[in-house]
């Protein structure tokens, strides 16, 4: 089975289809020289009119129709539903507005038919999401980074948080850096390079602005192979 990977960035959600068995093509409006899979650099949403259309993306080695894909999965930027986005005061907002790319998405999402997996942020709108964090892996898992993922088909029972389990929490974000968060803001210290790609469980880049971005393998790992074992069940 093979996913396309909207808004793909470096590929932490691509890399969890992948490592559920899944064949992953990515798209991303600007050039990802470390995305592990075949990559079509454009905009995301034009990318996926086209495909409705009828017309094909091309990676560079191979093209692929609408057809080629049985499942979709998107990650449209975020910054206008974040914490930071909300605390913003509005006149500041009116100099440096934020699109919404997540109503259009799932809008295009929906006239497809495929099924869909959107990823985005605590706080944005999304229609009755499940949350995953890290403290729900395994310990090598070791940042929290809560994300929503709304989907059309349905999905078994998720666990709920288990902060205790993780007794060296990071946070990867911004440039890394030694500053240390204090508790109740969820202890633990920023970290980057290795240490904060093997805190996401990420093995094929250290670049930290990448890594400020991406989500771990596992979360989309999960969703990978439930939507999968759904897909064979009704094949």
């Amino acid at each position: 089975m093979r996913i396309l990977d909207l808004f793909c960035g470096v590929g932490g959600a691509g890399m969890g289809y992948h490592r559920a068995g899944w064949d992953v093509v990515g798209v991303d409006i600007r050039f990802q020289p470390n995305y592990p899979f075949p990559f079509v650099q454009s905009d995301a949403l034009r990318a996926l009119r086209a495909l409705y259309e009828g017309e094909r993306l091309y990676t560079g080695t191979e093209y692929f129709e609408l057809a080629d894909f049985d499942a979709i999965h998107a990650s449209p930027p975020c910054k206008l539903f974040t914490n930071m986005a909300r605390m913003q005061d509005h006149v500041l907002r009116l100099f440096e507005p934020h699109q919404d790319w997540l109503t259009p998405t799932r809008e295009h999402l929906e006239t497809i038919g495929l099924p869909f997996v959107i990823e985005n942020v605590v706080g944005a709108p999304m229609r009755k999401p499940i949350l995953l964090c890290g403290s729900m892996f395994d310990e090598t898992i070791r940042i929290r980074r809560h994300r929503l993922f709304e989907k059309n088909w349905p999905m078994a029972r998720v666990p709920r948080c288990r902060h205790y389990r993780q007794s060296d929490v990071v946070g990867v974000y911004g440039d890394g850096g030694d500053w240390e968060r204090t508790r109740p803001g969820g202890g633990g210290r920023k970290v980057a390079g290795p240490e904060a790609a093997k805190a996401l469980g990420i093995d094929w880049t250290e670049h930290q602005p990448e890594l400020a971005q991406a989500i771990p393998p596992a979360y989309t790992e999960l969703l990978g192979i439930q939507l999968a074992a759904r897909l064979a069940v009704s094949a």
